[in-house]
């Protein structure tokens, strides 16, 4: 089969079917009800569905909601070995299917859907599969994600989730794997490396780009972080 990517649309009617292929869909805009695999629920903006071949699935939506859906004769290995069905994807692959969805629209293009796809399949490798976010800790992390260059106390994030600190701390641990506190320095490292080998901007610049405002004490994180100075690393 060839590997495509397509934006589709769903009815109200459930229907229900299998496909000798894998199957991934992403909703851009509105939420697929889905029963698959022993999954049964909504799947929403900054989440992923996995439907391995063969599965029988049924599913619903609202015929307004857009979805980036990937036909796929293989899937990744930390998805083809994974027993998760629906997880969060991070900014960097929804970003990309905005772009999808923009390109798809616009014009016709096989070499630049084949780059396309395979630019999909390289992000959808690089995703860690947690298991489907508590809704206020999927806010936290969105939130996280956008304002990287702010200081992100406990209190600010439990606020934005509407928890108590405790319970917040609590919660997202359990949830993601990580403190907040260490999933904000791993947000804010990687991005930090990709502004030093991908960019031109001075040290500066890059430790306030994500959240810094004191050189020295973004170097030294840094360092630690990568067992290599932001400077030696922009060589």
């Amino acid at each position: 089969m060839k590997n495509t990517l397509s934006i589709r649309s769903y009815s109200r009617n459930k229907k229900g079917h299998s496909h000798p292929f894998h199957q991934i869909v992403l909703p851009l805009r509105g939420a697929i009800t889905i029963d698959v695999d022993g999954f049964a629920g909504k799947v929403t903006p900054g989440e992923c569905v996995v439907i391995k071949k063969g599965n029988e699935h049924h599913f619903t939506s609202d015929t307004e909601a857009r979805f980036v859906v990937a036909d796929m004769a293989e899937l990744p290995e930390n998805i083809l070995l994974s027993e998760v069905i629906v997880f969060s994807i991070n900014q960097s692959l929804f970003r990309f299917l905005s772009f999808m969805e923009a390109q798809l629209e616009q014009q016709v293009n096989a070499e630049l859907e084949r780059i396309s796809y395979l630019m999909f399949f390289e992000l959808l490798s690089k995703q860690i599969l947690l298991k489907q976010l508590n809704h206020r800790i999927r806010e936290a992390v969105e939130f996280i994600e956008i304002h990287i260059t702010e200081a992100l106390p406990i209190d600010r994030l439990a606020g934005v989730s509407c928890l108590s600190s405790t319970q917040f701390k609590k919660l997202f641990k359990a949830q993601v794997g990580l403190t907040a506190a260490q999933y904000v320095t791993k947000l804010r490292m990687e991005k930090a490396q990709a502004l030093l080998i991908h960019t031109d901007y001075p040290l500066q610049i890059v430790a306030e780009r994500v959240g810094y405002a004191d050189f020295t004490a973004f170097s030294r994180r840094f360092s630690q972080y990568f067992g290599l100075s932001p400077s030696r690393m922009s060589e």
